[in-house]
């Protein structure tokens, strides 16, 4: 039987009716508009304020940590804790070539020079063998990256820093609810640094954590994210300083965030999951966690089969309401940070490597969806 054209919907249509799914979008169906009413309601609405000392508590709570200090986003977070640990002109911080840029950026920033080291194949993470051999009497500290919720070596890189006497800061942005055999990440080093930006899995629209277990540092890292004022007498100045603090609001948001914090990890570990099942016969590649670690599955990203156009596969997606994301792109391939050095590896991964929808608002049918997509995608523009 011939369709009459009122009975033929354009594919446009088609496309236009299904729903877009974005990299991300912010779960905020909690305690969320509650908390900041009540704060509006306390015009207690910039730095000072009960939220801030209760988002605080709760994420000591969380992550097991001694102290954890608020702060405006988690860029500055690793500035604080570089700065607070004294690194500056003439020091060398290791840290890997695979990695958003803030991770270099904030080194650069202290007057210390970055230090590149390629990432290990299996889990795209800080290659500790590169690290050994990078370490020159110039080293101050190695900066190990937890990408995508996936958990860095830090028994192999704790025992090297010790025996260096470097510092260690854990860039933990994107691993909030990660672990090591029970241990959070961040926990590990002197400082572990947090993001909570609007994509992150727990956000405040822009905000960031130090935690450290020292007392001496943590102190430390309050009083100069407050402009290095005097806890005992206010308006002096007893060192260098910076406004990183963060607001009322925002912690109001954060602390409704962390209230559910354990529903949408095990969300979020579900996507993940179920995007692996659906995706065993595409040759995708996978971080591949260490023994004992739990990642908080951030975001999932995967590796295109060699020779597969990435751009295409992405506009085809596009085309198709979803949206997705490149992995980083290498750090010493930066315009700022040009060192004619390959890492092979590292390379490897940010030329093929993509990230999905990965909100805990997502269905198992948008999942699959999502890899019915990808699925022909890579057909279409996979090598010949």
């Amino acid at each position: 039987m011939i369709k009459t054209s009122s009975e033929i919907v354009p594919q446009q249509s088609i496309l236009r009716a299904l729903p877009a799914l974005p990299i991300y979008r912010p779960d905020l169906s909690g305690n969320e508009k509650k908390y900041v009413n009540e704060c509006l309601d306390t015009t207690w609405i910039s730095s000072i304020g009960s939220f801030v000392d209760r988002f605080e508590a709760s994420f000591r709570q969380a992550t097991g940590a001694a102290h954890a200090h608020t702060v405006s986003n988690g860029t500055v977070a690793l500035h604080l804790a570089l700065h607070c640990l004294d690194i500056g002109p003439g020091d060398e911080v290791i840290v890997p070539a695979f990695t958003y840029i803030a991770s270099v950026n904030t080194i650069a920033q202290t007057g210390a020079k970055p230090v590149f080291v390629d990432c290990r194949p299996e889990d795209w993470l800080i290659d500790v063998e590169d690290v050994a051999r990078k370490i020159t009497p110039r080293t101050k500290a190695i900066m190990p990256v937890h990408l995508y919720g996936a958990v860095c070596d830090m028994s192999a890189l704790g025992a090297l820093a010790s025996s260096h006497k470097l510092k260690l800061i854990e860039d933990c942005a994107e691993a909030l609810g990660s672990s090591i055999n029970g241990q959070h990440v961040g926990r590990f080093g002197d400082v572990g640094t947090f993001s909570f930006f609007g994509n992150k899995t727990v956000t405040t629209g822009e905000g960031g954590m130090v935690i450290a277990a020292d007392d001496e540092l943590a102190a430390r890292l309050k009083l100069v994210k407050g402009q290095g004022q005097s806890p005992t007498r206010r308006y002096w100045h007893v060192e260098l300083g910076f406004n990183y603090r963060m607001t009322n609001i925002c912690a109001a948001i954060g602390l409704a965030q962390m209230e559910r914090l354990d529903a949408i990890l095990t969300r979020k570990r579900e996507i993940a999951a179920l995007y692996r099942r659906l995706t065993a016969g595409m040759a995708a590649e996978y971080q591949q966690l260490r023994e004992g670690a739990a990642s908080s599955d951030w975001l999932v990203s995967l590796l295109l089969p060699r020779g597969t156009d990435r751009d295409g596969v992405m506009s085809f997606l596009k085309d198709n309401s979803i949206e997705t994301r490149p992995v980083f792109y290498c750090a010493h391939q930066m315009p700022m940070f040009l060192t004619g050095e390959t890492f092979a590896i590292a390379e490897d991964v940010a030329a093929r490597g993509i990230s999905l929808p990965s909100y805990p608002g997502l269905s198992d049918q948008d999942v699959e969806r999502v890899v019915d997509t990808l699925h022909r995608g890579i057909k279409k523009f996979g090598a010949a």
